[in-house]
């Protein structure tokens, strides 16, 4: 417990520290898309690499894949089933909000720095690039289907862990001059990912009146309690060991990912929805993981 509640500190820390560089630090006004293309294109692509082909390939097909996936999609379907007279725009997003975990950006940092082992959130990270994302696409109905089914390979992550993945299957070894440079890269993602973040946090205002107000509170609702019941309650009855149970539950509490919001904003359909529930699961996280780690104990 204060291993993890160390992480959690070291996280807040850093993400504060944005938060003054972004609101003092009299920075470009491009700072935070400008960190956040680094981190998407370039930084966390080498930690995942370097993570996924050093992991257990086991791992990224097991139980706790399971347990990730269908605590994601019970709330898929409990936020469509609310917004189910909305329009087809608003039904997506919303439920992509109330499910769609940040295990990029924010799972990164708390795999490494709570649960220890950033190649725990790989199959999080899978799942959603692989199978949601086009998914998603497709029910937004905007390109091909040809479009749609290649969207994630053309996503640095998702490329990132298939050769990782590869490498970890086929028993290849790399040589150090490849090795070294690209998992120094990598230890600067999370960092970087978390200053990011802090800055973006800098004068938002969120939940103004509208037609969004409803489907945004419960998409935050569903991510930043629901989805953490859920997946501790299907761990519990799938018998997961207390690490996986602890591991599980923390990864479904992570807040909605920036990805909602880009999708949105692609598509013109909830993007102030998208906007404020990644924004209002983001904070919401942190007593909640926090609770998490307080009481994680218990569960062995």
């Amino acid at each position: 417990m204060i291993s993890a509640l160390s992480g959690l500190a070291a996280i807040a820390l850093i993400v504060v520290a944005g938060w003054i560089a972004g609101r003092w630090g009299r920075l470009p006004a491009d700072t935070v898309t400008v960190a956040g293309r680094l981190a998407y294109t370039v930084l966390s692509p080498c930690l995942l690499f370097t993570s996924a082909s050093a992991s257990d390939p086991s791992v990224l097909f097991s139980e706790p894949l399971v347990v990730s996936a269908l605590a994601a999609l019970l709330c898929f379907a409990l936020h469509a089933l609310v917004t189910r007279h909305r329009d087809r725009g608003t039904r997506i997003v919303g439920a992509l909000a109330a499910g769609y975990t940040n295990a990029g950006y924010i799972g990164l940092p708390v795999a490494a720095y709570v649960l220890h082992d950033a190649a725990l959130v790989l199959p999080v990270i899978m799942f959603q690039l692989l199978i949601i994302t086009p998914v998603a696409l497709t029910l937004f109905r905007i390109g091909s289907w040809r479009t749609s089914l290649t969207a994630p390979l053309r996503s640095p992550l998702t490329v990132a862990v298939i050769l990782g993945v590869l490498v970890a299957v086929t028993g290849l070894r790399l040589p150090n001059v490849l090795l070294t440079p690209v998992s120094a890269i990598g230890q600067a993602a999370v960092p970087v990912v978390l200053l990011a973040f802090g800055m973006s946090l800098s004068g938002v205002r969120v939940l103004a009146r509208g037609p969004d107000r409803l489907p945004t509170i419960t998409a935050v609702l569903l991510k930043s309690f629901l989805m953490p019941a859920f997946a501790l309650a299907l761990a519990l009855l799938l018998g997961l060991s207390p690490a996986e149970t602890y591991a599980v539950t923390v990864l479904a509490a992570l807040p909605a990912a920036q990805n909602v919001f880009l999708y949105a904003q692609s598509f013109s359909a909830g993007v102030t929805l998208a906007r404020d529930a990644v924004f209002l699961s983001s904070v919401l996280c942190v007593p909640v993981l926090l609770a998490i780690a307080l009481t994680g104990p218990m569960w062995s």
